[in-house]
C-alpha cells in the first residue's frame, strides 16, 4: 500500500543535548542522502534565530552545503522569513542556488521574524516590516522571474531562473495571499494546527491561476514517530514534548539543569508548559510503520492536501533517523 499523495521533509536541523552545529549539519546530509534514495520528493530548512537547539539560521548557505552532497532530491527553504531580508538579496542567493543546482530548488516565504522581539530588533527588522510582505513577494517573484517591477535593477544570478515559490502560513492570511496570487500554499500544522481546516478550505475557494500554478496545490505540516513497535514510538514521542518544554521554558528565562530534564515534566511549570506543547503538536503520526500510515492517509483525506511535508520528532538521532526510513518503507516511496 502507497500513500496517496507525495511526501517531503522538513529538517529543523536541531541540535541535540551534548552535540554542536556542526554535528547537527553531518546529520541533515545524512538524513538528505538517505531520504533521496528512500523516495522523499523534497526536503526544506526553515530560517530561525536565536534558538539554541536550531541550526538553520541561515537556510540558504545549508541548502548550498547539503545540494553539494547530493544529486535529485528538491531542495529549499520553509522558509526563508521575507521580511528579514531584501527581496534582490533573496533573489539572487537562491538565483544562485538554482544555477549551481538547477531544478532543484524551492523557496518558501513566510512573514514571521523567525524570532522573539529581542532577535527582531537585533535584524535590525522594524517590527511593522511584516505589513509589506504581499508586496515584497510580488516584488521577489519580479526578479525571478526575469520581469523586474524596479525599474533598472535585476537580479544576477537570479533573472529568469524560474525558481518556484511558495507561501508558508499557519493562518487565513496566508492562505488568502497564496491564493490570490496562484501560489502553492504550505500550512504549519506541525505546530501551529488551529486554522489548518479553515485556511484549506479559503485557499482552494480563492484561488486564482498563475504563469507558476494552474490549480491550488496544499501542503500541510504533520510530525510523525514511527519505530518497530508502538511503545517505542511512545517513548520517542515523550522525549520529542520534553525537548520543546525545555526549550520553551529557555526561551521564558527558565533554565532546566541538565540532571532536572528528566522529571521536568513532572514539575507544576514543565506540566504547564507541556499542555501547550501538546496543542503545538496535535497533528502527529506517532505508531507501527503502519498506524503513522494510515495516520497520515486520514489526515490527507481529511484536508484534501496534495503533498505532506513531515518532520521527524525523536531525539535519538538512529531513531529519528530509523522514523524517515520507516515512512519511506510504510509509504511505498521505494517503489513509487
Amino acid at each position: 500500500m502507497t500513500t496517496s499523495v507525495p511526501l517531503s521533509i522538513l529538517d529543523l536541523a536541531y541540535i541535540n543535548a551534548g552535540e554542536t552545529a556542526a554535528d547537527s549539519f553531518r546529520a541533515s546530509v545524512d538524513l538528505a542522502q538517505h531520504a533521496e534514495t528512500w523516495g522523499f520528493r523534497r526536503i526544506w530548512y526553515a530560517e530561525h534565530h536565536n534558538m539554541s537547539i536550531v541550526g538553520s539560521a541561515a537556510p540558504a548557505v545549508l541548502i548550498a552545503h547539503i545540494a553539494a552532497q547530493t544529486r535529485t532530491i528538491r531542495l529549499g527553504a520553509g522558509g526563508v522569513m521575507l521580511p528579514n531580508h531584501a527581496p534582490l538579496s533573496v533573489a539572487e542567493q537562491f538565483g544562485t542556488l538554482e544555477t549551481l543546482h538547477p531544478g532543484r530548488i524551492d523557496l518558501g516565504l513566510g512573514r514571521a521574524p523567525g524570532g522573539d522581539m529581542q532577535t527582531m530588533r537585533a535584524l535590525r527588522r522594524d517590527p511593522r516590516s511584516g505589513d509589506t510582505f504581499p508586496d515584497d513577494v510580488v516584488e521577489l517573484r519580479g526578479f525571478l522571474s526575469g520581469e523586474t517591477l524596479v525599474p533598472g535593477v535585476e537580479a544576477t544570478p537570479g533573472k529568469g531562473s524560474g525558481v518556484p515559490l511558495y507561501i508558508l502560513g499557519s493562518s487565513l492570511f496566508g492562505a488568502g495571499l497564496a491564493a490570490a496570487l496562484g501560489l502553492p500554499f504550505a500550512f504549519a500544522s506541525h505546530f501551529a494546527p488551529g486554522a489548518l481546516l479553515d485556511a484549506a478550505d479559503l485557499y482552494r475557494r480563492e484561488f486564482r491561476p498563475s504563469a507558476q500554478l494552474d490549480e491550488p496545490y496544499l501542503m500541510a505540516g504533520v510530525n510523525v514517530v514511527a519505530a518497530d513497535t508502538g511503545r517505542e514510538a511512545q517513548d520517542h514521542f515523550l522525549a520529542a514534548k520534553r525537548r520543546r518544554v525545555i526549550q520553551l521554558l529557555g526561551r521564558a528565562g527558565v533554565d532546566v539543569p541538565a540532571h532536572a530534564a528528566a522529571t521536568v515534566l513532572e514539575t507544576p511549570v514543565g506540566k504547564q508548559v507541556l499542555g501547550q506543547v501538546e496543542q503545538e503538536l496535535n497533528y502527529s503520526a506517532v505508531g507501527t510503520p503502519a498506524e503513522v500510515r494510515d495516520y497520515l492517509d486520514r489526515f490527507t483525506a481529511a484536508i484534501q492536501a496534495d503533498e505532506l511535508i513531515t518532520t521527524s520528532l525523536p531525539v535519538d538521532r538512529r531513531a529519528w533517523l530509523r522514523s524517515a526510513e520507516l515512512l519511506a518503507d510504510a509509504s511505498g516511496l521505494r517503489d513509487a
